[in-house]
């Protein structure tokens, strides 16, 4: 069975040949990181993912503990900086339906990403932010719930406001019930939601939007196809019937979007500790 999975490190452990990529592995911390970089249209087509960079960082599972924006924050903010442009302002995109919870974790994590783009002249000064990075935030809803495609929603804002780059931040679908909950992928490459439940939308990315567009996206949910063996495959009838996710979902939701808008915050604002973003987030 085919199980469709947004994450390449997933899709790259199910081909036998790593030619057009290459594939480095770093251990940092409780956290294991692996970036693969697709560099040609044969390796693309193979992965089911454009040309580009994918790093995904795996890490203890964030429903398990409570202090994962010290130990494990830093860690991915150090990996999203490696996609980011080291300058420039940036348009954040907590993407989804914040009203279903395994869909939430854009606009949970949008909604902590501290907004600078307002705070300029004396003002900024006077609160001794006025070297902070121009950085805005939006969360688009669904198109079920506004009539509007995220990606046109996005390409008005990007028109209007002029960002540099733009982060999207959206839930994912895994192959794996070992990585729901614990594993954050970046990528270079944009994203085309509602792609893991089978309900892809327009593409979100560079193409599209004429800017840089970055991925960051947390597996939330598992087709339940995956679950089956061989014999009892023809339980779902419909790719896409039947999605899993975890039980205790609400609790992983809420600390891992808190530990991802603490790294987009650090990624952006280098010059900030964590103390003193934990003070501008509160």
């Amino acid at each position: 069975m085919n199980t469709r999975t947004d994450l390449a490190l997933e899709e790259a452990e199910r081909i036998a040949t790593t030619d057009g990529t290459n594939r480095i592995h770093r251990q940092k911390g409780p956290a294991t990181v692996t970036q693969i970089t697709i560099r040609t249209a044969a390796a693309a087509q193979r992965l089911h993912k454009p040309i580009g960079r994918y790093i995904t960082v795996e890490v203890p599972r964030f429903s398990e503990h409570a202090d994962d924006e010290n130990r494990l924050a830093p860690i991915i903010a150090q990996e999203l900086r490696r996609l980011i442009p080291r300058k420039g302002s940036a348009l954040i995109a907590g993407l989804g339906n914040a009203s279903i919870t395994p869909d939430a974790v854009g606009p949970e994590t949008a909604e902590k990403v501290i907004a600078t783009r307002h705070l300029r002249g004396e003002l900024a000064r006077a609160a001794g932010l006025d070297r902070l990075r121009p950085v805005s935030v939006v969360t688009p809803g669904v198109m079920g719930c506004t009539g509007i495609e995220t990606a046109e929603f996005l390409r008005g804002i990007v028109r209007e406001s002029a960002p540099d780059f733009l982060i999207v931040i959206d839930a994912l679908a895994a192959a794996s019930t070992a990585r729901l909950g614990n594993t954050v992928q970046l990528s270079d490459t944009g994203i085309s939601p509602g792609s893991g439940v089978h309900n892809a939308r327009p593409k979100i990315d560079r193409s599209a939007l004429g800017i840089p567009v970055i991925a960051i996206g947390l597996p939330t949910v598992i087709d339940a196809g995956a679950l089956l063996d061989a014999e009892n495959a023809g339980a779902v009838s419909h790719p896409g019937a039947l999605i899993v996710t975890p039980r205790e979902i609400d609790l992983l939701l809420r600390r891992a979007t808190h530990t991802l808008s603490m790294a987009i915050n650090l990624a952006l604002q280098p010059m900030l500790e964590i103390t003193e973003i934990q003070q501008l987030m509160a």
